[in-house]
């Protein structure tokens, strides 16, 4: 089959940085799927491991962690899907990755598509979205419900992956005052058209642009990128008992800046479910058909930004390259071998 690897770790610009490959066909085990790829979108997360995994000597490492595609095979103790089902996921960190002809993934970390959605706006949204989702309601506990809290929510890095989605959600399914940052006119745009009822610019002091739009202190916040430049002004702006979420990878952080605040600190990694196996993986299937209902009702939007044409090492480095230019908005999309 066809795939797009890489032998070593090599900047992007290299021509050997990723590779258009012959690989052979996956086996499947008992709970997975084959599916057959039909589109992909990129993440940070394929940039920084090409970095900085090395594949075992002389063996390809494939990458993409957001697939959208078609069952083709299913494993013996399989039950929630048959073949020709539509399905979308973003995969599991320690297995091989979705960009490839084929892919074998567990059952229980997929989701139906939504109808409503071609295979390119699907692949846009499992991998930002399981990790939107699991921030919100399972790592900040933010209530699953439309009764105005009084609460707000400060999203820094609106206008990414993650952050296009957290916004939706956010504003769709609870009950804050959401307040996303942005740099640019038309990130901040983009950032309102999502749903925020604030927008501020995180090149100034966060504590001052929040007094200025009225909020001298916010009860939530989701730190999405660049974390460790923006944590003192964070541990400023958090309020009393709040609870600060981030992915990024911070270098370090002095986390007793939060504590006369009694601040709680969470991490967000949506592949510790499968890549511990948890006895609760399985809610990962159950919030991506979740979320295939809201796509499908109008809710939530796919966060396609660029369609970068079929999935080929040319096209992939053009997203890695501006997925490490720190400029992308929304999301990059690939489809078709």
């Amino acid at each position: 089959m066809k795939a797009i690897a890489y032998y070593q770790n090599l900047p992007i610009e290299h021509p050997e940085s990723l590779l258009d490959v012959q690989l052979p066909e996956p086996a499947i085990g008992e709970h997975d799927l084959l599916v057959e790829v039909k589109a992909i979108s990129v993440n940070p997360v394929d940039t920084k491991v090409r970095a900085g995994a090395a594949p075992e000597a002389g063996q390809a490492k494939v990458l993409g962690w957001d697939a959208a595609g078609v069952v083709r095979a299913v494993g013996g103790k399989v039950s929630l899907f048959q073949p020709g089902d539509k399905v979308w996921y973003a995969g599991a960190l320690h297995r091989p990755g979705a960009n490839s002809e084929l892919h074998a993934v567990d059952e229980r970390i997929v989701g139906r598509m939504p109808h409503s959605l071609d295979f390119e706006q699907a692949a846009a949204l499992p991998l930002t979205a399981i990790t939107a989702w699991e921030l919100l309601f399972d790592r900040l506990r933010v209530l699953d419900n439309h009764a105005p809290s009084g609460q707000s929510l400060l999203v820094v890095g609106a206008a990414g992956g993650v952050g296009s989605i957290l916004v939706q959600l956010a504003r769709q399914l609870t009950g804050l005052t959401v307040i996303g940052t942005a740099s640019r006119p038309e990130t901040q745009a983009w950032v309102k058209e999502l749903g925020a009822h604030h927008v501020i610019d995180h090149r100034l002091p966060l504590s001052e642009e929040l007094k200025r739009i009225g909020y001298p202190s916010v009860d939530y916040v989701a730190s999405l990128n660049q974390t460790d430049a923006h944590f003192k002004q964070i541990a400023a702006a958090i309020a009393p008992q709040g609870k600060l979420a981030l992915i990024d990878d911070p270098a370090a952080l002095d986390v007793r800046e939060l504590k006369r605040k009694s601040v709680s600190l969470h991490w967000e990694f949506m592949y510790t479910r499968s890549l511990f196996g948890t006895d609760d993986q399985i809610e990962q299937h159950h919030l991506l058909n979740r979320l295939a209902e809201l796509v499908d009702a109008g809710l939530v939007r796919s966060t396609v930004a660029e369609r970068f044409g079929r999935i080929d090492a040319a096209n992939l480095k053009r997203a890695h390259a501006l997925l490490e230019s720190n400029r992308a908005k929304g999301k990059i999309v690939l489809s078709g071998f």
